[in-house]
């Protein structure tokens, strides 16, 4: 195997024994062999494009189906067998239905022909042939751009997945997916031409963000500032983690009146803030941090827990039975739930010990989206003006368990009393507990959501701009970010199609990017890594 898509990756260059994330060997092959033929079912969609073929069905699958390839989300082998075959069958049908609207499907070779092996190990072997180092012949800088690009596009996929589970989508993020994905089996294309795909990815990944937002906000209404309790109540439990606000939704219907109190975990502590949601008089508080600590802390959790779009490969069999998973998360060994039917959760809740008494452990506010932050945008820059407000720092991104994300926690510590901190997704989760205090009744500490909330940080910023009647990159803000997966890289793209400069990211910077191609995100974009949090301290406030 050979897999470099996480920050984590084994030595800073890449995992080829197995996964820093736990990921077998086996699983990244399929998951090569995944990839390899969705580009050729993209392959088939872009023909379809030329003629006035356009099938949802396909385009939700392609999204699913590349979600799924995601960092920490499907470690179960026998699904992505499903899968594979699945994308050959929609293969072969379009094909028929291009060819019988007159457009051209004569594919001779590559992945729009690919046949699977008809069994688990003939398509491991397979996919050990497709993967990452497949090419030799290709440049190494263009390279780099292709798997920069294909992992912005699973980041892409993942949000557009989660809108349309709204009902929100939009064809041409669809329409890129694909041509993204298909774009890798072009040799012809030039290094300006794979900048400029990488940009678009970004620019794509700014609507689907704006989906997600419209399809979160439109169902559970806009979010509010609202303290979040870290303790318990004595009752039975259910744990949700992950980010889809749907599942947690119906958990909170058809747990309601049966005795059980829902808690969130990781990325869902900012759904507490939303009006349709906190409405649930049983919708209790948050347990845990981030995905990183989940062993100890579900083994922990005295309830059952529900996974939505992260997973942990091998939970410890004293827990094992007591974790369920949905939607694309799938891990060997355990309960994989359809149709939204959360019966058995449920039962298995109501059958564990839960809560055998209240708990104080404090509290946390949530709930400063956009609608929110704005709100007070007239305090805010009066503050400003008045110079009670130096500074902002955005804070935000991933977590994970290298020791160096302690970077994190310390800068947010030596940040000083006169600016403000605005942080979003699970990397908040090195702080997010610290009381910082306020400023003329403005929190110092601003969580603004789930990750896929960059989209509310980026409106906040645009708004602040035009008050200020300066550019985004003359505002008195600065980006310390963290990133782990693909969904940070298609944020990542999403900041330079943006413009953003100055900003600085770790823990490491990406393996798949080149000396060269950092070179021009230097140049054009002045993207540095951290380096201690006094230092960076200096180098931005002077």
């Amino acid at each position: 195997m050979f897999c470099y898509q996480c920050e984590q990756t084994a030595k800073g260059e890449g995992c080829t024994k197995i996964g820093v994330c736990g990921k077998q060997p086996e699983v990244a092959a399929l998951h090569d062999l995944l990839i390899y033929t969705l580009r050729g079912l993209s392959q088939v969609t872009l023909e379809g494009r030329k003629v006035g073929v356009i099938d949802r069905q396909v385009n939700v699958f392609i999204c699913e189906a590349t979600f799924s390839t995601l960092t920490n989300v499907d470690f179960d082998p026998d699904r992505f067998v499903e899968l594979i075959r699945r994308t050959v069958e929609l293969r072969e049908t379009l094909k028929e239905k291009v060819k019988t609207a007159g457009g051209q499907v004569n594919f001779t070779e590559g992945p729009a022909v690919l046949k699977p092996e008809p069994t688990l190990e003939g398509m491991i072997h397979q996919g050990e042939g497709v993967g990452i180092h497949s090419d030799p012949s290709i440049d190494k800088d263009i390279h780099a751009l292709q798997w920069t690009l294909t992992f912005g596009l699973k980041g892409v996929a993942a949000y557009a997945d989660h809108a349309q589970i709204l009902g929100q989508e939009d064809d041409a993020v669809y329409s890129f997916i694909q041509e993204g994905l298909a774009a890798t089996l072009n040799k012809n294309l030039s290094l300006n031409d794979w900048v400029g795909l990488v940009l678009k990815c970004g620019e794509i990944n700014l609507r689907a963000m704006e989906l997600l937002d419209a399809a979160n906000t439109g169902t559970y209404g806009h979010p509010v500032p609202t303290a979040v309790p870290l303790g318990a109540k004595k009752g039975k439990a259910i744990l949700v983690s992950g980010h889809d606000l749907k599942d947690l939704e119906e958990v909170l219907k058809q747990s309601e009146g049966k005795g059980i109190f829902v808690y969130t975990h990781g990325e869902m502590l900012p759904t507490h803030g939303y009006p349709g949601l906190k409405k649930y008089s049983h919708f209790y508080g948050h347990y845990g941090t981030a995905w990183f600590n989940q062993t100890k802390e579900f083994a922990d959790f005295p309830g059952a827990i529900l996974m939505t779009t992260n997973c942990i490969q091998k939970p410890r069999e004293s827990y094992q039975g007591n974790i369920f998973t949905t939607g694309l998360v799938g891990m060997p060994g355990v309960v994989h739930i359809k149709n939204k039917d959360f019966t058995s959760l449920i039962e298995k809740a109501l059958a564990l010990p839960g809560y055998p008494e209240d708990m104080d452990r404090g509290q946390v506010t949530c709930g400063f989206g956009r609608n929110a932050v704005l709100g007070v945008a007239d305090k805010v820059i009066e503050a400003v003006k008045n110079k009670d407000i130096r500074h902002f720092f955005l804070v935000a991104g991933c977590d994970g368990a290298k020791s160096g994300r302690n970077y994190y926690t310390k800068f947010v510590d030596l940040v000083p009393k006169d600016c403000v901190v605005l942080t979003l997704a699970c990397g908040k989760f090195r702080f997010f507990d610290k009381d910082l205090g306020n400023i003329g009744g403005i929190p110092r500490l601003l969580d603004i959501g789930q990750c896929n909330d960059a989209y509310s940080a980026i409106q906040i910023a645009v708004a602040l701009s035009k008050a200020f009647n300066v550019g985004v990159n003359d505002l008195p803000l600065s980006m310390i970010l963290s990133w782990y997966e693909q969904k940070a890289v298609a944020i990542l793209l999403t900041l330079f199609y943006l413009g953003i400069k100055d900003i600085r990211l770790g823990p490491s910077l990406p393996a798949f990017i080149t000396p060269n191609v950092l070179d021009v995100l230097v140049k054009n974009f002045n993207i540095m890594p951290i380096s201690t949090p006094e230092e960076d301290l200096k180098a931005i406030l002077g």
